[in-house]
């Protein structure tokens, strides 16, 4: 493995621990979310540019279209909720109520 490799497989596993383990607000399990997103973004440019093919040169860039509408709506979701309850904490959120 090489140390790009090994760099990008941590910054995604570092986002993902800190996404299931510190679940305390609502903006820090978003920032998580957008650090798993880049990572993945960066490490699928580098792959593209690895293969020397342009055929998967558009994926890194419907990623990042993806990760931009996921960043967008998890926002919305923020302010929404801040409206609502007063707070971003993740555990006065009730799924079961509307």
């Amino acid at each position: 493995m090489t140390p790009a490799h090994f760099a990008f497989s941590s910054a995604f596993l570092l986002g993902l621990t800190g996404l299931t383990f510190h679940r305390t607000h609502l903006l820090s399990a978003l920032l998580c979310l957008e650090g798993m997103m880049l990572s993945l973004f960066i490490a699928l440019s580098l792959w593209t540019l690895q293969l020397n093919s342009t055929n998967f040169s558009a994926s890194p860039i419907l990623l990042l279209a993806f990760s931009a509408c996921e960043a967008s709506a998890g926002l919305a979701l923020l302010v929404a909720t801040a409206r609502t309850h007063g707070t971003d904490h993740l555990r006065n959120f009730n799924l079961l109520q509307c």
